[in-house]
């Protein structure tokens, strides 16, 4: 019996010996796939975004009037290509109301009636002493964080509208347009009356009367940084 024991030993101590090396290859192999596994996603990249205006921004004014000698009304259009500024989205997505800023020059917008803009210019908007139509926006809905680099949204942007040395609020709905070259392009438009800003209302031999609402649309194009 002890014979048989001793003789087994070296068969023993072998089973030992490759149990050891096995056990050896499982454990190189688990800390090569440790090695190997992707460690913890860390925090989301920050997002936001400069946007400034780009050349081909319009902004234009809508009012409905009526004519003398014309049965129906007739929508009176004046537009600019003078519109300036920024908006800064911060990485949270909200605006950065501290950099942001959009200024119309009121002493360009025309009409297809110089009549009509030389009394706007003069009476109604007084541009020799309120040059610009100033918008700072103080928050958005509906866009995008990250910004994308296709597809389109809708936007609601809400902010403080300086006309005629008076600041009310107002909001803007619209639609933006992203695109692969970076640029964000859209329309977005705002209603107001006449006395949400105290202008006064054009007052001219052919002109009847005037509709107490004003739409403001600007046909816009940002490109990002």
């Amino acid at each position: 019996m002890n014979h048989k024991q001793s003789a087994m030993r070296p068969a023993a101590k072998l089973s030992f010996l490759i149990g050891l090396a096995i056990a050896g290859v499982i454990l190189s192999g688990a800390s090569l796939l440790v090695a190997q596994a992707p460690a913890q996603s860390a925090a989301p990249a920050t997002a936001g975004a400069r946007l400034d205006i780009a050349d081909g921004t319009t902004a234009s004014y809508r009012v409905q009037e009526q004519l003398a000698g014309i049965s129906f009304p007739n929508e009176a259009v004046g537009t600019t290509s003078a519109v300036t500024g920024t908006i800064v989205i911060a990485p949270d997505g909200s605006v950065n109301s501290a950099q942001s800023k959009l200024s119309i020059d009121a002493r360009t917008i025309k009409s297809d009636q110089d009549m009509r803009d030389g009394y706007i210019q003069k009476r109604t908007l007084e541009t020799d002493k309120f040059p610009t139509i100033d918008f700072v926006p103080k928050s958005i809905q509906g866009l995008p964080n990250p910004l994308p680099m296709n597809g389109q949204a809708g936007i609601t942007l809400v902010g403080d509208m300086t006309v005629h040395g008076t600041t009310s609020p107002v909001t803007w709905n619209g639609i933006v347009t992203f695109a692969r070259d970076g640029s964000v392009a859209g329309r977005a438009s705002t209603n107001f009356t006449f006395a949400t800003f105290g202008l006064t209302k054009p007052s001219l031999a052919r002109v009847l009367s005037v509709d107490d609402k004003i739409q403001l649309e600007v046909a816009f194009k940002f490109k990002r940084s």
